[in-house]
């Protein structure tokens, strides 16, 4: 099993910057590749950006250039660094892991963390 703690969210201003972590713990050995997904109210959660091992990336279309995932596996910890933020990047950020894909569908990830949220004010 593995185990996922977000850290990170809270109230920022539009144009700002923020940077969310994911712990893992438990056999985080056995982890290939970690992800980001949001899920604002009324929406359903959708795929941010995913790292795996070899530090190989894929980002949505709508994060690109200005969001970057990052993974420190001494830490066992992922990273989002999130920049130029804007209204429509607020939701609850979730953690996600898996020991056999990398995706960007939900079903593609066993664990997920209980979420941090991030709100944006214009």
């Amino acid at each position: 099993q593995v185990q996922l703690a977000e850290s990170g969210g809270r109230l920022v201003q539009a144009g700002g910057s923020l940077r969310l972590s994911c712990a893992a713990s438990g056999r985080t050995f056995s982890i290939y590749a970690m992800g980001w997904f949001r899920q604002a109210p009324g929406k359903d959660r959708e795929f941010v950006a995913t790292i795996r091992k070899g530090a190989d990336t894929y980002y949505d279309d709508s994060v690109k250039g200005r969001f970057t995932i990052s993974r420190d596996n001494a830490k066992n910890t992922v990273y989002l660094q999130m920049n130029s933020l804007k209204p429509e990047d607020t939701a609850v950020y979730y953690c996600a892991a898996d020991q056999y894909n990398f995706g960007t569908y939900t079903y593609d990830y066993a664990y997920w963390g209980q979420g941090t949220q991030v709100t944006v004010s214009s």
